[in-house]
């Protein structure tokens, strides 16, 4: 198969055009970690250097974005007959249209009809920052309570529930925002007010490595904001869709959400796209503002198109319980190592009882052959993500790849 030509003809070129235009820091903090990859070809569970053509098993998966894959083929499939089909384009955000009202529907039921209403973003930072805006206007409040160590995203609002280090380089310090540790709940307990608009929370939060709440936590949580008239947000850009063995993460507490927000993997991988999926008391709010939020790229019909595969492939017989079954086997194969694995699915973290062994951890597992990152918020910790798609040959391989990188 031909491949498409890089850009620049060398791996200097390419790392000196990187740091002139893109991120000098970024080049410079990997080249201090020894770490020199260029993006190449990529297929299945596997990326490529784009110039030596060394092989890694991708066990980041870009938080999920990857789940099924790289370059799923029904999901590329998908997408090459929306663009074939000379009837569909990105859309337009004014008029009605069935593969947004589809694809909303198909999300809706996936909540067992509790949260029909749909709000289509680009990114899930974008769907984040819907579900704080809108808990703002339907409760007309003014707080938000979030943890130490999240990560929600990057725009004004998402980061500013996130951890204090994606907010505070940018100078932000909106006003009612409070963070308190995460799985304390007499500490959520002592911060939900009658001024609190939103309680927003990862199901399992990734960049804290991946501690996964204790029984009861995520119940306590919803009770204390229905008491209390918060909305219970929950963010499942990484843990949903599947990734934990569970269609979403907060089947697991038996939870009932008033938002869920999703993202990364709706998208397979090819089109970006995301979703805040509300309950009829949240969503009523576009019924009298159905103006007020618009996004030209929110739900585009490609995308849309996409995530009904997506959508799919994560729903199909068998496929939950293949999750469980691979989450299951590389636990028992990763516990020979000198670490604590956490794990729900195939949403896992390996940690050990240092600061920054998790680090250390992703530099050898990449050295050999297996792309994993730390924790960004716990060095402890390497995040663990592989595809959810693995075969049992590939299972095989990527346990006996880490174990021997780790051991």
């Amino acid at each position: 198969m031909d491949r498409p030509p890089q850009p620049y003809g060398s791996r200097a070129e390419t790392m000196q055009a990187f740091a002139d235009h893109v991120s000098r820091g970024k080049v410079e903090a990997f080249n201090a970690l020894g770490l020199d990859i260029v993006l190449g070809r990529r297929e299945g569970p596997y990326f490529w250097d784009a110039f030596d053509g060394r092989r890694f098993f991708n066990c980041h998966c870009n938080g999920g974005v990857f789940n099924l894959g790289h370059r799923n083929p029904t999901v590329v499939a998908a997408l090459h007959a929306a663009l074939d089909a000379d009837e569909i384009d990105v859309g337009n955000h004014h008029l009605v249209s069935g593969w947004k009202a589809h694809l909303a529907a198909r999300l809706a039921a996936t909540t067992g009809g509790r949260c029909p209403g749909v709000v289509f973003s680009p990114s899930g930072s974008e769907a984040v920052e819907v579900a704080i805006k809108t808990a703002y206007a339907v409760t007309q409040r003014t707080e938000v309570v979030s943890v130490h160590g999240a990560y929600h995203g990057h725009t004004a609002l998402a980061a500013m529930a996130a951890d204090a280090r994606y907010h505070e380089p940018f100078r932000l310090a909106l006003p009612g925002f409070v963070h308190v540790p995460h799985d304390d709940l007499a500490a959520m307990d002592g911060a939900i007010t009658d001024d609190t608009a939103a309680v927003v929370l990862e199901t399992v939060p990734a960049t804290l490595g991946m501690r996964v709440p204790s029984d009861g936590y995520l119940a306590g949580v919803q009770r204390l904001c229905r008491d209390r008239g918060a909305v219970f947000v929950l963010d499942e850009i990484q843990t949903g869709l599947g990734r934990s063995g569970h269609l979403w993460c907060y089947e697991h507490d038996e939870v009932e959400p008033d938002v869920v927000v999703t993202g990364k993997g709706l998208g397979g991988g090819v089109y970006p796209i995301a979703a805040t999926i509300m309950t009829p008391d949240v969503h009523r709010f576009y019924d009298d503002e159905p103006f007020v939020h618009v996004s030209s790229y929110g739900g585009s019909d490609l995308g849309c198109a996409v995530a009904i595969t997506v959508l799919d492939l994560v729903e199909a017989p068998g496929f939950l319980e293949r999750v469980e079954e691979v989450g299951l086997h590389l636990e028992k194969e990763l516990a020979v190592l000198p670490c604590e694995v956490r794990r729900r699915g195939l949403f896992m973290g390996l940690r050990w009882p240092d600061a920054g062994a998790g680090i250390l951890a992703a530099k050898a597992c990449i050295d050999g052959g297996v792309f994993a990152v730390f924790a960004n918020n716990d060095t402890s910790v390497m995040q663990f993500l592989p595809p959810l798609v693995l075969t049992d040959a590939e299972v095989e391989e990527l346990a006996g790849a880490v174990v021997g990188a780790l051991s």
